[in-house]
């Protein structure tokens, strides 16, 4: 079955997660991508969190379906290669701090004179332009000044984060929307020209803020940590069960509300005039709040949730990974995938999201090794031979 991207060239250059993760969602869905790494060393997520068998396993999702090839960018050699690679390209992704790709006279101008149609998606903290282009920027720091740590956690405890690197992943969603809407431009409204995708750790961050901005221009409202519940909407918060189990409800449209407040045995609330809007349940959400984990103590976890489902009030448990894999909505929707890792072993990754009816993406293979796809690379696609290539590789250049 063909897939979405299939025939689009990628060449995905930069380390680490937000530049990765945007390359990734385009080889799950067919796009050809070609990561490039530092001779020797590679990219440094090979060695980042839980390695197995001299490579991270998280190296093995990030740069699945991807090829790797290894180029030496700070020479005239290699910058040659990668010019040459660019005349094939529908997209480079790079997420270097800005003024690096200049500086290996790999600029958009210089680029584009080579390849009018290439889309250029850069990833940064800050973007290209302004004050702060030239600090470095990580996703933590994304998220800090993109405003989200700020509402992270409890009022009475420093800032917090999420668990896992938010800002990066969101950025790259952008790179990849970004990308798509210039290979729309270029091919399907037939300006066939490329253009620059510039994405900000720190914006893409700052656009997940809903009416924080607008809230705080017009009364002065400045959103604050809450903990475990949703600011101005209510009911919706984690509760206790009498199993020490934790159980998130979410009561907070108008007609829930009252299905929830029958659950719990108090069915004059879901009538009382005051709590028939948002508004009216927000202004007294600590209240409501009381009344429910009142009867949540009373049950234990398994109870609850089906008492609730039965009434049509969405609640869920909190889970763990371990909790995810053993999930028979999460195995029917084939989010758990087993891939063959080696002689005998397999590994279990996502599946692909989104899910499309008629050009679905795949896992079809694993992270490579280092610089494993070098030959075939330069072979297909520069079309050198095996003494020129040997040459580059005598010389450290790949």
């Amino acid at each position: 079955m063909m897939q979405s991207l299939e025939g689009i060239k990628v060449l995905e250059m930069g380390s680490l997660i937000a530049g990765p993760f945007a390359g990734r969602l385009m080889a799950e869905n067919g796009a050809d991508v070609i990561k490039v790494e530092p001779p020797k060393k590679g990219d440094p997520l090979r060695d980042w969190r839980h390695v197995y068998e001299g490579t991270s396993l998280w190296w093995r999702l990030q740069s699945r379906n991807k090829k790797s090839i290894t180029v030496d960018l700070k020479s005239e050699e290699g910058q040659e290669i990668i010019k040459s690679l660019i005349k094939e390209c529908d997209i480079l992704i790079e997420n270097f701090r800005p003024g690096t790709l200049e500086k290996w006279n790999l600029s958009y101008e210089e680029v584009s004179a080579i390849n009018p149609g290439l889309i250029m998606v850069r990833v940064s903290g800050y973007g290209q332009t302004g004050p702060y282009r030239d600090k470095p920027g990580f996703g933590s720091v994304g998220e800090s000044m993109g405003g989200l740590r700020h509402l992270t956690g409890y009022p009475d405890q420093a800032p917090t984060r999420v668990g896992v690197s938010l800002g990066d992943s969101v950025a790259a969603m952008y790179a990849v929307i970004g990308a798509m809407m210039a290979i729309y431009h270029r091919d399907v409204k037939g300006a066939g020209k490329g253009q620059v995708i510039d994405v900000a750790l720190y914006e893409a961050v700052f656009s997940l803020l809903e009416g924080a901005l607008p809230e705080f221009d017009k009364v002065g409202a400045v959103r604050e940590r809450t903990g475990t519940s949703l600011p101005g909407i209510a009911p919706s918060n984690t509760y206790e069960c009498s199993d020490g189990k934790y159980i998130v409800i979410g009561g907070n449209g108008d007609a829930i509300f009252k299905r929830l407040m029958d659950v719990v045995g108090r069915p004059e609330l879901g009538e009382d005039e005051r709590y028939q809007s948002n508004s009216g349940r927000a202004a007294d959400a600590d209240f409501l709040d009381e009344v429910i984990e009142a009867w949540t103590k009373t049950v234990d976890f398994e109870t609850a949730l089906a008492k609730l489902d039965e009434a049509r009030v969405p609640a869920g448990p909190i889970y763990s990974i371990e909790d995810i894999v053993k999930d028979p909505h999460y195995l029917s929707r084939e989010m758990i995938q087993n891939f063959q890792l080696g002689e005998g072993e397999t590994l279990k990754v996502p599946g692909v999201v989104p899910k499309m009816s008629e050009t679905p993406g795949e896992t079809k293979w694993l992270g490579p090794e280092l610089g494993q796809h070098t030959d075939e690379v330069m072979k297909d696609w520069l079309t050198y031979d095996e003494e020129k290539i040997a040459a580059l590789k005598a010389q450290g250049i790949i």
